[in-house]
């Protein structure tokens, strides 16, 4: 299972918004300056967020984003569960879709099914307090070093 970018670049923000003291607003520019990625894709991936009631912005001169939720009530694999579009491990997975000849005994497709539900099982266990516990390190990375 490979996650997408939007996804990876959705808990970097969360990641980065729960290592800030509580309620302090971050810009996306500094955000997308201290990953060194993409603006624009993180301006669509804070704007989903915000569609989520994940994270909210605050316009204007001093605005920012910060988180909506408590760290520990966002559940990771929920994110995962709405920011990734396609959980199709194979292609027999897609609804409609009986062009394998093995389709009608086929005991992979099954294999492959409990692996995903595994795998979402084991990020339903984590929310993103888990990844900030080491707040201190994360704070000398990412607010402290120079980039």
């Amino acid at each position: 299972m490979r996650l997408t970018l939007y996804t990876d670049f959705s808990l970097r923000v969360l990641i980065y918004l729960g290592a800030k003291d509580a309620g302090e607003l971050s810009t996306i520019q500094e955000i997308s300056d201290r990953y060194q990625i993409s603006k624009n894709h993180l301006t669509k991936v804070v704007h989903e967020l915000g569609k989520m009631e994940i994270v909210e912005t605050v316009r204007g001169r001093g605005g920012g984003i910060r988180l909506k939720k408590l760290p520990r009530d966002i559940n990771v694999g929920e994110l995962v569960r709405r920011t990734e579009d396609d959980f199709y491990l194979v292609e027999c997975f897609r609804p409609g879709n009986n062009q394998c000849i093995l389709t009608s005994v086929c005991r992979l497709k099954g294999a492959l099914h409990e692996a995903l539900l595994a795998y979402l099982a084991v990020l339903d266990k984590y929310t993103i307090e888990d990844f900030i516990v080491n707040k201190d390190e994360l704070e000398a990375i990412l607010f402290s070093e120079p980039l």
